[in-house]
């Protein structure tokens, strides 16, 4: 059983972060258990190596103490997620946060041409964040601006896909796993792909599944982290 002091040293928390919840929803989750179930004290350190949006699921690693000088290591180290895009429509957010704003045909696209397609997206590639992002432009995050109906020019930068595959297709939805660097945004991958297919294309689902060797598979959901700090 862990104690208070252990987790003031620092501890790596493996977190599986359900739909809808936000990082920041997540942590403060785990910060009041802690405070409530151990007596931390008030200034207590915690904090998430990577935030995952609301509409994502997966691997949230949540530091504690100390170790929240690692939180800028662990942020650097690659990524994998595996998720479901959906050909013949695009969305301002590049995802099922805004309504669908363009549709395209997609009848052309075949299994031939998205394996063609895939290799145009291996290694280092020029990308777009999308314009809701929490990247901040003028000291505003873009999705305040883009709420608000402000017009900004996002600036591309470069990201590494490692590995790209698709792992199932049923058009229009097509299933992928993706390996890349920090920075990535996958809802920009989403909509990229289905530009090269001639098409649209937006994400409808995610999920983190690694962060360097840390893995969701040995991760817990923030109720079950407040279990074990009750029965332990």
């Amino acid at each position: 059983m862990k104690t208070a002091e252990d987790y003031l040293d620092g501890q790596i928390i493996l977190i599986d972060k359900p739909l809808k919840w936000s990082s920041f929803q997540a942590v403060n989750k785990l910060k009041y258990a802690l405070k409530r179930h151990l007596d931390l004290p008030k200034k207590f350190k915690i904090g998430h190596a990577g935030t995952l949006d609301p509409l994502a699921t997966g691997l949230l690693i949540i530091c504690t103490g100390k170790f929240t000088k690692r939180i800028t290591e662990i942020q650097a180290q690659e990524k994998e997620y595996t998720g479901t895009f959906m050909l013949g429509a695009t969305t301002p957010s590049f995802d099922l946060e805004t309504e669908i704003n363009l549709s395209f045909p997609f009848e052309h696209i075949d299994e031939v041409l998205i394996q063609n397609t895939l290799p145009d997206f291996l290694g280092e590639i020029d990308q777009k964040p999308p314009v809701f992002s929490a990247i901040k432009k003028d000291g505003i995050r873009m999705y305040e601006h883009a709420r608000t109906g402000t017009e900004v020019e996002m600036e591309s930068r470069k990201t590494t896909i490692y590995e790209f595959e698709i792992t199932r297709i049923k058009i229009p939805e097509i299933d992928f796993r993706v390996v890349c660097s920090k920075g990535t945004y996958i809802r920009s991958l989403a909509n990229d792909f289905g530009a090269a297919l001639n098409s649209g294309a937006h994400l409808i689902a995610l999920r983190r599944t690694k962060i360097g060797e840390f893995d969701v598979a040995n991760g817990v959901s923030p109720e079950e982290f407040e279990r074990s700090l009750i029965t332990n």
